[in-house]
């Protein structure tokens, strides 16, 4: 393996998931091909430092790890990940993931039949932690049915050379929020194809989170203006060229609503289209309803301050993008 130059190299970006990382790492043991490399780039403690050197990948030469200083966003950290690579492919995917054992294979199959595309990948939810989906008020988690035009690097594949060709990942983009998108714009505005390959599929972990953790996942997303001013063309995904997800649309009219029901009190109806599409669906009995009523607060926090984090970047950057 030392010797050989490997298909293709799995680089990821990492900060501060020891556990998670180690079940990405051990879901990469057990791949079915053995002809790659695994890159990861981290800002992290001690205990991942630990684990990467001593993970079984790396004692059999597979993995390498790059440590950075705390602080670097995950663009600074996956540019130094694919230029130590030595495969003429890169798999990106996310130390949150968990893919299952045909994973490298298939990503390997399906840029060797499109030479020179990014090949996407699919990702759903992990099987094992799906039902933590009902569960929990709030969860983080991932969805792509490739194609899909925002170009997540959960589990994207890109030649080597066109990378270099792109100049990476933008590191002006500080944190986990559009970065992966603006690379895929620009790769295909270069001409290069994006190639649905859903039989390269991976699992994304489901995290239940607080609303106030929500509310600060919420407010990270304050730099895709910057993604749209740069990409205009990303405006025929979203609804009316505007709003990045439906339901920031709705909140604003649901919030007009409420305010102009104090002296037009049919007014307060227009909550009802947002209310229709977030309520959760915990079922038609009573105490299913009573749960999800009780969610809609807290799911209307996170749609108000999505918006003003979106609002936020679009004045900063001088174009208008919710």
């Amino acid at each position: 393996m030392k010797d050989l130059t490997p298909d293709v190299a799995v680089v990821v970006a990492s900060h501060d998931r020891p556990l998670r990382l180690r079940w990405l790492l051990n879901a990469l043991e057990d791949q079915d091909h053995d002809a790659f490399e695994v890159i990861v780039a981290h800002d992290s403690s001690d205990e991942t430092e630990a684990l990467l050197r001593d993970h079984p990948l790396a004692r059999a030469g597979v993995l390498r790890h790059l440590r950075f200083a705390p602080g670097p966003g995950p663009a600074a950290k996956r540019n130094a990940g694919w230029r130590a690579a030595r495969a003429p492919l890169v798999a990106f995917t996310d130390d949150d993931c968990r893919p299952p054992r045909d994973w490298v294979a298939n990503a390997v199959r399906a840029a060797r039949a499109a030479p020179g595309a990014v090949v996407q990948g699919a990702t759903e939810p992990d099987p094992d932690e799906r039902n933590l989906l009902f569960r929990a008020a709030h969860v983080l988690t991932q969805r792509v049915d490739p194609p899909d035009p925002w170009g997540q690097t959960c589990n994207i594949v890109y030649p080597r050379a066109l990378l270099e060709q792109l100049g990476g990942f933008d590191e002006a983009l500080p944190v986990a929020a559009g970065e992966d998108t603006d690379l895929a714009l620009r790769a295909r505005a270069a001409g290069v194809r994006l190639v649905a390959a859903p039989d390269v599929r991976t699992y994304h972990a489901v995290d239940p989170v607080t609303l106030p953790a929500a509310l600060r996942n919420a407010w990270r997303w304050q730099h895709m203006p910057y993604v749209a001013a740069r990409h205009p063309e990303i405006r025929r995904e979203v609804l009316l060229g505007l709003f990045w997800k439906p339901e920031h649309a709705w909140i604003l009219l649901a919030l007009a609503g409420l305010l102009a029901a104090r002296r037009f009190p049919l007014a307060a109806l227009l909550v009802l289209p947002w209310a229709r599409l977030r309520l959760p669906p915990y079922g038609a009995s009573r105490r299913g309803r009573l749960r999800a009523a009780a969610e809609l607060p807290g799911r209307a926090a996170e749609d108000v301050v999505g918006v003003a984090a979106l609002a936020r970047g679009s004045l900063r950057h001088r174009t208008v993008f919710l």
